[in-house]
């Protein structure tokens, strides 16, 4: 069997991975990589889905790259938007000649001796196994399983004569015209697809357990299409950019330290869209706000299809699908030609990738998490994982900046390894995130560890994050640098020093 080598692999052509070929080329351009990607076209998530009304839940102004500016006037942009921008990025930067389809990466395997990864991949047309060496490894394959969304068991759901699909099985056959909709759900999937289905549909229920803050927005960004009118496309971008990173900072600080204050906010702005006599407490959540993630619902439209009476919301549980559609813990039942089970994602790890250093299997759910990227005691090896309260990009830009740094320091002195340890044992261990979502909560211990202090905590803060990942020193105590090049002047690792 042939073995390519490359200095950088990249796992998976979705937003993360596009970013990451962009900057290795813009910063550590003496790199050679590619991108293995294992479906058969580039985007993730943006291609992926494909459910009516797919539309990103942040403005594009922080979802899009910071090197390359978006054009159109949706600020809230749909999926399609998003696909077109991803590809376009990818062959204007020759990006997408570096990715290779069907590549389902399954195992890695790290050699201190050789300072490589072995990475092992099926290929899924033909289930053959072929190799590829690297010395660094970037994961950037999301953070759920592609192969199925979450999926409650329902008594009784053999007795439905309608169908039951989930969002992430989307398929073009799916057909609801005219047609009575139940959406079970009350997260980012269900608050977009009741609005878009309603339009078609008989009537559409959004069914939920429990209600999720919804925040109506402008889906055109008027200050931000101004700016574009009159200065640079790069500069105005860029002055956007920060302005919506600042207001999404002060938010999230503001519902963090007053959130009565917020909830109230919130609350008035649902009363406003759906006026007096609606009952608000299918929008009243029991936890403060950003406990869980925002809904953004753009020019209120979900509030909309509710007002004209094309959509509906109930709150209750469910006992059980019965023939025509679903009864009610309450008694009630709803009747449904269609049930779409907006009920979530798997989170999943490094999509699964067993990794292995020096013949030991390692599990990274015992390990901490450095800065939100790399794994404690595992070698050469970063995860591109964004924000919980802000966009992913963001996170991402700086990760890639940041493994760029790590690269090109080791390029200048020789060393081969760069292994974060967590060595301080006064450092508490922390859940790696603290949303009280379901999709987290039923997945957490999948997951690595946070630390109780820098540069094992996950602040959740774009201006720290900056400062740490773009300014901060790669030789910050806690990063052990090692393995020297054969003919290198020897010099000493980098160790961590317990505080």
């Amino acid at each position: 069997m042939t073995v390519e080598h490359f200095d950088v692999l990249i796992v998976g052509a979705g937003i993360s991975g596009i970013g990451a070929g962009y900057h290795l080329q813009a910063n550590s351009p003496n790199r050679t990589y590619a991108i293995l990607e294992r479906r058969e076209s580039l985007g993730g998530t943006w291609d992926l889905f494909r459910y009516p009304g797919i539309r990103s839940d942040s403005d594009m102004y922080t979802l899009g790259y910071s090197f390359k500016p978006w054009k159109e006037a949706k600020a809230i942009a749909d999926g399609p938007s998003i696909l077109n921008y991803l590809k376009e990025t990818a062959e204007e930067n020759g990006i997408d000649k570096k990715i290779r389809y069907g590549h389902h990466v399954k195992r890695a395997a790290w050699s201190s001796d050789k300072a490589c990864w072995t990475v092992e991949t099926e290929l899924t047309d033909t289930g053959e196994t072929r190799r590829y060496t690297c010395n660094f490894l970037f994961m950037c394959s999301g953070y759920y399983n592609y192969d199925q969304g979450y999926m409650p068991h329902f008594d009784g759901v053999e007795d439905y004569q309608g169908r039951l699909v989930h969002p992430q099985k989307w398929t073009d056959d799916i057909d609801y015209d005219g047609k009575k909709v139940v959406v079970i759900g009350s997260g980012a999937t269900a608050v977009t697809l009741v609005p878009e289905m309603a339009k078609k549909a008989a009537h559409v229920t959004m069914l939920q357990r429990s209600p999720t803050y919804v925040v109506s927005r402008p889906a055109e960004d008027a200050l931000a299409n101004w700016l574009r009118s009159k200065l640079p496309a790069k500069i105005a971008y860029r002055l956007i950019r920060w302005k919506n990173v600042l207001l999404g900072m002060y938010f999230y600080n503001m519902c963090r330290r007053k959130p009565e204050k917020v909830k109230k906010l919130i609350l008035d702005g649902v009363r406003e869209q759906l006026g007096p006599d609606f009952d608000i407490e299918h929008f009243t959540p029991s936890y403060n706000p950003w406990d869980q993630r925002l809904c953004l619902v753009p020019n209120g439209d979900l509030f909309e299809s509710l007002k004209e009476g094309e959509a509906s919301v109930v709150t209750d549980h469910i006992d059980r699908f019965t023939p025509k559609g679903i009864k009610l813990k309450s008694g009630k039942e709803l009747e449904a030609d269609l049930v779409v089970s907006a009920t979530g994602l798997n989170m999943q790890l490094l999509s699964g990738l067993e990794v292995e250093v020096d013949g030991k299997v390692m599990d990274l759910s015992k390990t901490f998490n450095y800065k939100g990227m790399m794994y404690s005691d595992v070698p050469n090896l970063a995860s591109s994982f964004g924000y919980t309260n802000a966009s992913w990009t963001l996170k991402c830009d700086l990760t890639c900046e940041y493994v760029c740094r790590l690269l090109n320091h080791m390029e200048e002195t020789g060393l081969r390894q760069a292994t974060p340890r967590a060595t301080d044992p006064n450092m508490e261990e922390e859940p790696w995130l603290d949303l009280s979502s379901g999709y987290v909560q039923r997945a957490i211990d999948q997951f690595p560890r946070q630390g109780s202090k820098k540069p094992w905590k996950l602040y959740q803060n774009y201006a720290l994050d900056l400062m740490s990942l773009r300014f901060g020193n790669v030789e910050d105590g806690v990063m052990e640098f090692s393995n020297p090049e054969a003919g290198a002047a020897p010099q000493p690792a980098k160790v961590a020093v317990a505080s």
